[in-house]
C-alpha cells in the first residue's frame, strides 16, 4: 500500500510517479483528448459574464472569455498581465486608461476582436446593473455616464473612472468575471426586448477564450469545446464535461474507476482512501474562499450585538476543523484571505458555552429560534449539524433550510434568512474584493437592491467601515493601505453580524497522467487550456 501523496503547489498541481502496486485497478478511461471532472456545479445560474456571481459560473468564464487583463495560469505570481488588450497607458491625473487592443484576435463565431467590443461589453454590464456590476460601478461607472466614460476610439478602449485609484486596483477589477468581452455582433443578433442578450447569454456563450459552451444542463453538466484558433494555441483538451456529482463518495467512486479525471469535492475520508489507489495523486492548493455564517438584522433578537456576539463563541472551530473538515479548511476568522494585502490572522473566538449563555442573558433573550439556509453540500451540512449542536447547547433552536445552491442564494439576496451558512470568494486580487462586500453597504434600503453586497444581503449598516473603506481605496501607500485594511477586519470582527470560521485549502483527486491542471490559488478560478494528459 502507498502513502498518501499530499502536493502543495501555488500555481500548478504537479504529480508524483506511482511507487507501489495498485489497491483498485482502473477499469476505464477517458479519451486522451478529453478531460471529465466531478464537481459541485448547482450554483451556476447564468453564463453571462455580466450576471455570474457563482464559484462553478466563474470556472466556466475563466475559459470562455477573454479580458483586457488576466493572469498566467502557471505564473500567478506574476500578477496581471495584458490579455485581449496588448498594453494600456495611464493619463497624468491617474483616471484615464488606454487600451490598445492586440490584433488578430478571433471570437468563437470568427468576428474580430475590436475595442468596440470592449466598449459594449463593460457598458453593457454596468447597464444590466445585474449582482456583480459593483465590480464596475464603484469607478463612478453608470448607465448614464458610460457614453462619455467607456469609449471606443479605433482599435483603443478609453475608460475614465470618477476619480484617481491605484491603476493595479482598477485592472485587477477588469480580470474578474463581469471584465468578459463578448462578442457584440453575435450578442445583438440574439437580443430581445432590448435585454442585450441576456436571456440568451444565459445558456450560451459568445467569447474569445479557449472554449466555448456546447451546453449547460442545470444541476447536470457543462460541457466546453476547444477554441482551435485560440490566440495562446489550441489547447490539448479538445472537450471538457464538467459533471455535476453532489456525493463525495460518488465521485471517489468514478475516479477509482477511472470514468473521471479529476473529482473536485471529496471528504477528507475519501481522499485517504483514494491517495492509495494505483494511478491517483491528491493535490492540496490554499484559495481565498472563505466559510462563514450571517445574521439577518431586520431579525428582532438577532440585530442585538450581544446576541450576535454569544453565537460566535457557540462554534466549534477547532472540532469541525480537526475532524470532518480535517486538510480542507483551515481555521481563519477575518475577512481578507490569507495570501491578500492586510490580511491578518487574528482569532478571536472559539467555542465558549458559558460565556455566549452570559451574552444571551445581558441581551435579554430567551429561546431564540433561527433558520438557517444552507446550500446542498456535504461539509455545509455537517457545519449546519455542528452548529445545530452547539447552539442547542446555550438555548438557541437552529433549523436547517436545505435547499439547492440556487434556491438558497436566491432567498439570502432578497434578505429572507434568518442566518446563511456558505462560502465567499473573492473577485479580484486585491483587498477591496472582499472588503468592498463584507464591510461597505452605503444604502441599506430594501429599494437599493444592492446583492453583491454581503453587508447589504444581512441588512446590516456597516456605519464608519462604509467610510474606512472608502478610503482605504484610495490611498496610494502600501503600507498604509495594508495598515487600514488590517484596521477595518479587526473592528468588523468584534461587531459585525457574521462570523468567519474558515479558509478553504482545496484538495482534489486526479489521475496521475493529468498534468499542469490549474485551480487558480486565492485569486481566481481553474484554467483548463493548460492541461495535458
Amino acid at each position: 500500500m502507498k502513502p498518501m501523496r499530499h502536493l502543495m503547489t501555488g500555481a500548478m498541481l504537479t504529480l508524483a510517479a506511482a511507487v507501489a502496486m495498485p489497491v483498485m485497478p482502473a477499469i476505464a478511461e477517458t479519451p486522451a483528448n478529453m478531460l471529465v471532472i466531478a464537481n459541485r456545479i448547482d450554483d451556476i445560474t447564468t453564463l453571462d459574464p455580466a450576471e455570474s456571481f457563482e464559484f462553478a459560473g466563474s470556472d466556466v468564464s475563466r475559459n470562455v472569455y477573454g479580458r483586457l487583463a488576466n493572469f498566467d495560469p502557471l505564473n500567478l505570481d506574476a500578477g496581471y498581465e495584458p490579455d485581449l488588450a496588448a498594453s494600456w497607458d495611464v493619463s497624468e491625473d491617474g483616471k484615464t486608461i488606454t487600451f490598445t487592443m492586440r490584433e488578430g484576435v478571433k471570437f468563437h463565431s470568427g468576428n474580430p476582436v475590436t475595442a468596440e467590443d470592449a466598449e459594449f461589453s463593460l457598458r453593457r454590464a454596468v447597464i444590466l446593473n445585474k449582482t456583480p456590476s459593483f465590480i464596475l460601478t464603484q469607478f463612478g461607472f453608470t448607465a448614464d455616464n458610460v457614453g462619455e466614460t467607456i469609449v471606443a476610439e479605433g482599435n483603443t478602449l478609453k475608460i475614465t473612472t470618477d476619480k484617481k485609484y491605484a491603476t493595479s486596483f482598477v485592472l485587477n477589477c477588469l480580470t474578474s468575471t463581469i471584465g468578459g468581452i463578448v462578442d457584440k455582433k453575435t450578442v445583438m443578433a440574439n437580443e430581445a426586448d432590448g435585454d442585450l442578450g441576456n436571456l440568451w447569454l444565459k445558456t450560451n456563450s459568445a467569447g474569445s477564450g479557449a472554449y466555448k459552451v456546447v451546453s449547460w444542463k442545470p444541476v447536470e453538466s457543462v460541457t466546453l469545446e476547444a477554441n482551435p484558433d485560440f490566440y495562446k494555441g489550441e489547447p490539448a483538451m479538445k472537450r471538457v464535461i464538467v459533471r455535476h456529482i453532489q456525493e463525495s463518495a460518488t465521485q471517489r467512486l468514478l475516479l477509482e474507476k477511472g470514468d473521471v479525471d479529476v473529482a473536485r469535492n471529496l471528504n477528507p475520508e475519501d481522499v485517504a482512501g483514494v491517495s492509495k489507489v494505483d494511478n491517483v495523486a491528491i493535490g492540496s492548493e490554499l484559495r481565498g474562499r472563505l466559510m462563514y455564517i450571517s445574521f439577518n438584522q431586520k431579525h428582532p433578537q438577532l440585530s442585538k450585538p450581544k446576541v450576535v456576539e454569544a453565537l460566535k463563541y457557540l462554534i466549534d472551530y477547532e472540532g469541525m476543523q480537526n475532524s470532518f473538515l480535517k486538510g480542507q479548511w483551515t481555521i481563519h476568522q477575518a475577512f481578507l484571505p490569507r495570501t491578500y494585502l492586510g490580511a491578518i490572522d487574528d482569532k478571536p473566538f472559539s467555542l465558549n458555552i458559558e460565556k455566549a449563555k452570559a451574552l444571551l442573558k445581558e441581551a435579554g433573550v430567551e429561546n431564540l429560534e433561527i433558520e438557517a439556509g444552507v446550500r446542498e453540500a456535504q461539509e455545509r451540512i455537517e457545519i449546519a449539524q455542528s452548529l445545530q449542536n452547539t447552539f442547542a447547547q446555550a438555548g438557541v433552536t437552529l433549523n436547517i433550510t436545505i435547499g439547492t445552491g440556487k434556491q438558497i442564494l436566491t432567498r439570502y439576496r432578497a434578505r429572507e434568512l434568518d442566518m446563511y451558512v456558505g462560502a465567499w470568494g473573492p473577485d479580484y486580487p486585491d483587498p477591496q474584493t472582499n472588503a468592498g462586500t463584507f464591510a461597505y453597504n452605503p444604502d441599506n434600503s430594501d429599494e437599493a437592491k444592492a446583492t453583491g453586497l454581503l453587508a447589504y444581503r444581512n441588512a446590516w449598516d456597516p456605519g464608519d467601515l462604509t467610510e474606512k473603506t472608502l478610503a482605504a481605496v484610495v490611498e496610494g501607500d502600501r503600507d498604509v493601505r495594508k495598515k487600514m485594511y488590517e484596521d477595518i477586519q479587526r473592528e468588523f470582527q468584534m461587531r459585525a453580524p457574521f462570523a468567519i470560521m474558515f479558509q478553504k485549502i482545496e484538495q482534489i483527486g486526479l489521475r496521475e497522467n493529468v498534468k499542469n491542471l490549474n485551480l487558480g490559488g486565492a485569486i481566481t478560478a481553474v484554467a483548463y487550456w493548460p492541461v495535458t494528459k
